[in-house]
């Protein structure tokens, strides 16, 4: 390739490199779209993985697109490795009830890795379901690794009954997608009501008044809330709440496809669905297009989690981004300002879910169209 070519190359990446994330931070996904490869190659080049072999041009692109998009490289990318020996400052334990189903410990995991790397410090995690006793096994382990610090994480967004030993414990503790009535720790929770409203409102900004949403299952705070970010939404727009345009789902595929089945068979059906969540949406497209309806000019749809597949649907799925990566980095972030002494109660914060704008909403079809 010559230099001419090589620069034409490398144009695309630096125009897509002055883009970041939705909430601010860079990602390494951010990264890898800037400089056009996987994520998987990016995390090769900014960790100096030993025994991967890309080519220069490569490890450049990645490395300038990072640089481009303000991300803080670590001290050894395009050098010899330093001794883990010297690097490491103090271990971070990050504990959670549900790993191995649930890609948004994974997402919080990997938020919470890239801010204790940025100091030097390690990560170490624990899956305990819970469990009365392994999970203070679990955790009794993780404390004779030296802690600085522990990230208590629940799956599932709720108020939680803490469990005596956090109470107990001789190192900070931040509880991440959870909280206590006591506050008496520092919590990060997604602003799921905002959401909810957000996504409404978007659709409602386009024209549609008549909008139904997909909720998930009724007894978990995250469908709570996001439905009154919908009815807040409709409120604020007059727009006279409608329960026949409420249908309970389960956060599934099926459920969102049986439901908007239903919408469907309404004497008047809407025009817009917001469903509660991306899985709930594929579902919704499918009985969608059975029904012989185009997204977005017949039914313009909206989702939320941003989901990998939500980029990868016909056509790409609008939809929230459900913070927990930037959840995960607050969480460490935490234990660099230790809470002043004499104060127990910690306020409950909540970070945003960004509205991500793709093609699966525009104006609702004119009568008789």
């Amino acid at each position: 390739m010559n230099d001419r070519e090589s620069s034409a190359a490398r144009a695309p990446a630096r125009r897509r490199a002055g883009r970041k994330a939705a909430d601010g931070r860079v990602t390494m996904t951010d990264i890898a779209k800037a400089a056009g490869c996987s994520q998987a190659t990016v995390s090769f080049v900014l960790n100096n993985t030993p025994g991967i072999k890309l080519s220069p041009q490569t490890r450049g692109r990645v490395v300038e697109a990072a640089r481009s998009l303000g991300y803080r490289l670590p001290a050894a990318t395009g050098t010899k490795a330093s001794s883990p020996a010297t690097m490491l400052d103090g271990v971070i334990g990050f504990v959670v009830d549900q790993l191995a189903t649930s890609p948004e410990a994974v997402v919080a995991i990997e938020g919470a890795r890239q801010a204790s790397w940025n100091a030097g410090n390690v990560v170490l995690v624990a899956q305990t379901m819970n469990d009365p006793v392994m999970e203070p096994r679990a955790i009794e382990a993780l404390r004779a690794e030296h802690l600085s610090g522990l990230v208590y994480m629940t799956i599932f967004t709720r108020e939680i009954a803490a469990p005596a030993f956090l109470y107990e414990l001789d190192v900070p503790v931040v509880l991440l997608n959870c909280y206590t009535a006591d506050y008496a720790f520092p919590a990060v929770v997604p602003s799921e009501i905002a959401g909810g409203q957000t996504a409404t409102r978007h659709l409602i900004e386009h024209g549609h008044r008549r909008i139904a949403t997909i909720t998930g299952e009724p007894w978990m705070q995250a469908a709570q809330d996001r439905l009154k970010g919908y009815r807040r939404a409709l409120a604020t727009a007059d727009i006279p709440f409608d329960p026949d345009l409420v249908i309970e789902g389960d956060w599934s595929a099926s459920a969102g496809y049986a439901a908007t089945v239903k919408l469907l068979a309404l004497k008047e059906r809407p025009t817009a669905i917001f469903c509660q969540n991306d899985r709930t949406a594929i579902g919704c497209y499918e009985a969608l297009k059975e029904a012989g309806l185009h997204i977005p000019q017949d039914m313009s749809v909206v989702g939320y989690d941003d989901e990998e597949i939500a980029r990868h649907l016909f056509p790409p799925l609008t939809t929230s981004i459900l913070p927990h990566l930037a959840m995960g980095q607050w969480a460490i972030e935490q234990f660099e300002t230790p809470p002043d002494p004499g104060k127990g109660r910690h306020p409950i914060t909540k970070l945003e879910c960004p509205l991500v704008e793709r093609a699966s909403v525009a104006a609702p079809p004119k009568a008789g169209t």
